[in-house]
């Protein structure tokens, strides 16, 4: 299982590669035929418009199979209302891979408060309405009907979150894996490029789909308690112990060169033989390697949230390739299988991945309209994937996992080139370089063994580990390298940024502030209380301010103005009336007004979603008494955590009064600098509250003016937006 795969630039190429490169993958069967084929071998079905950019998963995925020599074309959000338009391009020859988009479609749709948005980002002109709920699942029964005996790859982001029985916010029910509500042969989760490769080249041999069962990163359906020969099953009770599992090789066990030979035995004596060490290791691991763990059925953890955060943390300790374990979770009367997770890509893949003859740019059919999406990354460059961060609230972790694959330079600075050389529009200026985490290129653990036993849920919580890398050099060197080369002009750092990793390496943080802010930076302390932050998984405000001191004297030192745009959420689970309180007094004494935040949305598989449906604590080891956990669930007490993050609005003083009332806070209510809210109402505001009497509240004493707020305010844009998440 822990044998190296093939390179996925490795493979004979497919005998259709004699067609060559389109400019853009075929859409309609009039282009198929301007193509000179009478046949796709692989159509994929996505939500998302077709930009043939690698910051979008098809075109990504579509690239990369072209690359293997296979006929791929492309249905963007089809009129999900009939099968119709799932027959575009005929019946593939291999199958159908179908995907939601970048985002997972209900993420995309509706707001944190279950609001459908105006909005599509990824549709032309923002046309909303384009793409269904729980897309993946109608799309594949839509390809289902459409062709009864074609083969289904379901993925994408949308799929990875789905690929066990999960809680679903907008029901606020647990559901099942999307795999048996799809009718989906097969499902590939995570960067699923080497199972996608893989997977197409075998099906091209003639291997049916049902017989593909060992590929990483993959997940499918199989009678109950069916198990390949040779497998041992545990119950995930039996496993959930912090730490290794298993005893791993000890990289620093001193050998003794020259034993002391054994004294004779006597006469007659029978010896036992013990295997050695090394022997006991093998056997272990071999064992490992053919274990898979059975988690709580989907009965069991729909009835039960006890079993349901069992679940999920057993889920998430199980997600490092080097050491995880296959898992299986019944559903009626089958089971949904799945995989250990994909290996991470080596530097010369993603290279490979990344330098593919991408158009960059929509396709033709959009004409003139305008994609937000495309907007927001035409001029930005993807350095790397991954994220060890673990933040509980977020899906990278789910779906691109915690090892970071970064690309080399080479290869960045040749996309570079290419944008300033090809991209209509462009001015000399790239709009970021960055990923997921903007530095964490090139990181990783000291040493491979120790990284493949690891079982931490983060590299940086409760601190970082002493085994991470965290040099910046190799960062700092790619940013100078792309400043100078011809033709452009500024590079600005627009991803997010881990600063109690920046505040490792003074240089970088000098770097960044002096040559790559546009006047704002943002970054994401999520909360200031430890209560809170405890539950995120996120480091305390100390590391904010030490970040922010260096990058203060940075600027002032480049001669610059710049400002911090720090992020928050309300309402995360652990979060109580009382820690939003003190994040407002922070932000009012910091001279924070935040235009816009970000309210909790659970979001399926993530360790907070446990949180916030059981109400328990799955970064410990769950049980009926284990650590239970506060959870913010009405919608006027969310409305309140919000209100919280902006105090200054006025429209929130009548709900911000009452909730300073209730808390025994009325000394902050009033028209001094000391005070959060001002005892007037201004005319026209806060009619939201308009039905209830306005809370009374003690006279104060008469106070100066309070004082014009000297920070800047900030819009968050949604981090589920974006580069990274996708069918890869």
């Amino acid at each position: 299982m822990n044998s190296p795969p093939p390179q996925i630039n490795s493979y004979r190429r497919f005998w259709a590669h004699r067609f060559g490169i389109a400019s853009f993958l075929p859409t309609t069967r009039a282009e198929m035929e301007r193509l000179g084929w009478d046949s796709c071998d692989v159509v994929l079905v996505t939500g998302d418009a077709y930009i043939d950019h690698p910051s979008f998963g098809m075109a990504l995925v579509g690239r990369l199979l072209e690359a293997q020599g296979f006929r791929v074309g492309i249905i963007s959000q089809p009129d999900w209302h009939s099968a119709e338009d799932f027959r575009r391009l005929g019946k593939p020859n291999l199958y159908f891979g179908v995907t939601a988009g970048n985002m997972d479609s209900m993420v995309n749709r509706y707001t944190a408060d279950r609001k459908i948005r105006s909005d599509d980002a990824y549709t032309p002109n923002a046309e909303p309405n384009k793409r269904p709920d729980r897309a993946v699942l109608v799309y594949s029964q839509r390809c289902r009907e459409a062709y009864p005996d074609a083969n289904v790859v379901i993925g994408s982001i949308e799929a990875s979150l789905r690929r066990i029985a999960h809680f679903d916010y907008w029901s606020e029910t647990v559901r099942r894996s999307i795999l048996p509500d799809s009718k989906a042969d097969l499902l590939l989760f995570g960067n699923a490029e080497r199972a996608l490769v893989e997977l197409t080249h075998r099906l091209a041999k003639g291997v049916p789909i049902s017989e593909i069962r060992d590929l990483r990163g993959s997940a499918y359906m199989v009678p109950r308690g069916t198990r390949p020969e040779g497998w041992v099953e545990a119950d995930s009770t039996t496993v959930d112990t912090p730490g290794a599992i298993h005893p791993h090789p000890d990289p620093y066990a001193i050998k003794e060169k020259n034993p002391v030979a054994a004294p004779a035995l006597p006469a007659g004596t029978q010896p036992v033989h013990f295997l050695d060490r090394g022997a006991r290791l093998k056997a272990k691991l071999e064992e490992r390697a053919h274990t898979v763990i059975r988690l709580p059925s989907y009965e069991q953890v729909h009835d039960d949230p006890v079993l349901y955060a069992h679940a999920s943390r057993t889920f998430h300790l199980e997600s490092n390739p080097g050491n995880a374990r296959a898992l299986v979770q019944a559903h009626g009367s089958r089971d949904v299988w799945l995989n250990p997770p994909p290996l991470p890509l080596a530097t010369t893949e993603m290279d490979f991945v990344y330098d593919l003859p991408y158009a960059r740019a929509p396709h033709p059919s959009y004409g003139d309209a305008r994609i937000p999406a495309w907007e927001m990354i035409r001029y930005s460059v993807n350095i790397m994937r991954g994220c060890f961060g673990g933040c509980t609230f977020c899906s990278i972790t789910e779906h691109e996992g915690r090892i970071i694959q970064s690309r080399s330079e080479r290869s960045i600075l040749h996309e570079i080139e290419e944008i300033r050389d090809k991209t209509p529009g462009f001015t000399g200026v790239i709009s970021d370089v960055g990923g997921p985490t903007a530095n964490m290129y090139r990181m990783a653990c000291k040493d491979p063994k120790i990284e493949s036993s690891c079982r931490r849920l983060s590299c940086v919580y409760p601190g970082v580990c002493e085994n991470l890398n965290t040099d910046h050099a190799p960062l700092i060197n790619l940013y100078r390298k792309a400043r100078a080369l011809p033709g452009i002009k500024k590079i600005f750092v627009a991803s997010g940024l881990r600063y109690d990793l920046a505040v490792r390496s003074p240089e970088y943080v000098k770097e960044l502030a002096t040559h790559h802010v546009g006047g704002y930076l943002k970054i994401a302390p999520e909360h200031i209380a430890e209560g809170p932050l405890s539950k995120m998984m996120k480091p305390g405000v100390g590391s904010y301010d030490k970040f922010k001191e260096m990058f203060d004297r940075f600027s002032r030192e480049a001669g610059k103005e710049q400002y911090l745009i720090p992020y928050f959420i309300a309402a995360h689970p652990g979060t109580t009336d009382n820690d939003m309180l003190e994040l407002a007094l922070w932000l009012k004494k910091n001279g924070f007004r935040l235009d816009q935040v970000q309210t909790f949305l659970p979001t399926p598989l993530a360790l907070a979603t446990a949180m916030y449906h059981t109400g328990k604590n799955p970064l410990r080891k769950v049980t009926n008494t284990s650590e239970s956990v506060g959870i913010i669930r009405g919608a006027r007490q969310r409305r309140l955590h919000k209100a919280f993050l902006r105090y200054h609005d006025a429209e929130n003083w009548p709900l911000l009064r009452e909730a300073l009332k209730n808390m025994g806070r009325v000394d902050l209510i009033g028209n001094g600098k000391r005070h959060l809210v001002p005892l007037f109402q201004p005319a026209g505001t806060g009619l939201a509250r308009s039905a209830h009497s306005p809370a009374r509240i003690p006279r104060a004493k008469p106070s100066a003016p309070a004082a014009a707020p000297s920070g800047k305010s900030a819009s968050r844009d949604q981090r589920s937006k974006g580069k990274q998440k996708r069918f890869h």
